[in-house]
């Protein structure tokens, strides 16, 4: 059984192409838009073929401008990637993100367990109950600054797990200009409706 598929949405005169992904586990339909340009819709095996194109036809102007953002991000590797790039990038991901961590930890003094660099879809972190904390490898190729947001981030969880005022409070301990930082990855991140 197919889990993907190449499509094309022909709109006004502009074809847009797309990654069709098939899911038992959606409850919903889901766009997204890579780094590079791309957009990928995950559809519930449940809903039809139809409602995809009527679904993408009222997200058209939201699809456009996020493409048209994609193309304004100079760096190719926080496009959509493969296994391979993400292995090649994995061990030294871990490296710089594991020495960001003990350097910036040295702001909170935070206990935590496991860090692991993944291949992250949706996400550029996350910080499990347990205290492991999870980054997309992908953080080695922002600005530095940017970067470091995001591990202040997922250790204030560590502490404060939940985005309440006093958590981001503690994110400004570390990160000061953290709203320009948040401001900036919504330009680069993969964009999601």
């Amino acid at each position: 059984m197919k889990t993907s598929e190449n499509r094309e949405l022909n709109y006004n005169n502009q074809k847009i192409n797309y990654r069709l992904r098939f899911s038992k586990r959606a409850r919903l339909m889901r766009l997204a838009i890579y780094g590079d340009g791309s957009l990928v819709v995950t559809k519930p095996r449940r809903l039809n073929e139809a409602y995809v194109e009527h679904f993408l036809k009222q997200k058209i102007n939201w699809i456009i401008d996020k493409i048209g953002n994609a193309s304004k991000i100079k760096n190719p590797n926080l496009g959509r990637d493969n296994q391979q790039h993400f292995l090649a990038h994995k061990a030294e991901a871990l490296n710089l993100i594991q020495k960001k961590i003990v350097e910036l930890n040295k702001n909170y003094n935070f206990k935590y367990n496991r860090v692991c660099v993944r291949n992250q879809i949706s996400r550029w972190g996350s910080c499990s109950k347990k205290g492991n904390l999870n980054f997309n490898y992908k953080l080695l190729f922002l600005e530095p600054a940017v970067a470091d947001y995001i591990i202040i981030h997922e250790l204030c969880h560590l502490k404060e797990f939940n985005h309440s005022v006093n958590f981001w409070k503690l994110v400004e301990k570390g990160a000061p200009d953290y709203r320009r930082f948040r401001a900036e990855l919504r330009n680069i991140r993969l964009s999601f409706y």
